[in-house]
């Protein structure tokens, strides 16, 4: 379809057209998520996906276009330096958007959200370019679109202790993982989100929490086994960054954890064990 069909949707405040079926409308947009160009992704593909999704357009067929924006996530994984990444990124948060409605009012069953859950980690996980953004400026940003998407699946109802316990899990392999260079400061922040996203469903006891704050202590310190690959001291940096980030969020973010207090120390004693200007 030409630009200029697409423009005028947009014009019209992404109403639905009704000169076409919904199922080619899906398709076409879903083929620009990988567009290099920020004008036909971001400002068309996505905000018109989303917007759909969040009017209930797709509210009868959430369960197939969840698993369809699903596979976007496997599309060029493993590739770095090339235009793939857009399309995993995109799929990210539109199928964060597939579980925020259903977090809203329940349109699919648990176990598909769970089976969405577990291809969004399998993805965060294996995600290789961690760029901001492509050559031509479209906003890649994987990891955090990923992290992102863990807030989302954190808050759904169909997750319980044991699935909260692997998200943490997921952030903390992610965190840890070796990496070429460091990331992004928003993603550490975003990160460190998904983390508070876990702790305030009050389901994740210190008993749990405060092993995980260690393992993520002891890559921070250099007191662990070094990556197989990759760069150390950006793994290191990626490590304390993210602690910086889940202290100021425990600190003063809004809605606060039951265990707050007691993880807060967990989190300071994990600081000072990793900066040597916080032991003077």
């Amino acid at each position: 379809m030409s630009e200029s069909y697409w423009n005028q949707v947009v014009a019209t405040g992404l109403a639905l057209p009704d000169d076409r079926p919904l199922d080619e409308l899906t398709a076409e947009l879903t083929s620009m998520l990988g567009d290099p160009d920020p004008e036909v992704r971001e400002r068309t593909a996505l905000p018109a996906l989303t917007a759909w999704l969040r009017r209930g357009v797709y509210d009868d067929l959430l369960a197939g276009l969840g698993d369809g924006i699903a596979a976007g996530l496997r599309a060029g994984l493993g590739e770095t330096g090339t235009d793939s990444v857009l399309r995993r990124s995109a799929s990210a948060q539109l199928l964060a958007a597939c579980i925020e409605r259903d977090n809203q009012r329940p349109l699919t069953t648990g176990g598909k959200v769970l089976e969405w859950g577990d291809r969004l980690a399998a993805w965060l996980l294996r995600e290789q370019d961690l760029r901001s953004r492509v050559p031509g400026g479209a906003q890649a940003e994987a990891l955090g679109h990923g992290a992102d998407a863990m807030t989302v699946l954190a808050r759904s109802p169909h997750l319980a202790k044991p699935e909260l316990t692997v998200v943490l899990d997921v952030i903390a392999d992610r965190v840890v993982a070796p990496v070429p260079t460091p990331y992004l400061l928003s993603d550490s922040d975003r990160l460190a989100s998904a983390t508070m996203a876990v702790l305030r469903r009050n389901l994740i006891p210190l008993s749990l929490a405060e092993p995980w704050i260690a393992r993520i202590s002891a890559v921070a310190q250099g007191a662990s086994a070094p990556p197989a690959d990759g760069d150390e001291t950006a793994v290191r940096a990626d490590a304390e960054a993210f602690l910086r980030s889940l202290y100021l969020q425990l600190a003063l973010g809004h809605r606060p954890p039951q265990i707050r207090a007691d993880l807060l120390l967990v989190v300071v004693e994990a600081l000072k064990a990793g900066n040597g200007f916080l032991r003077r």
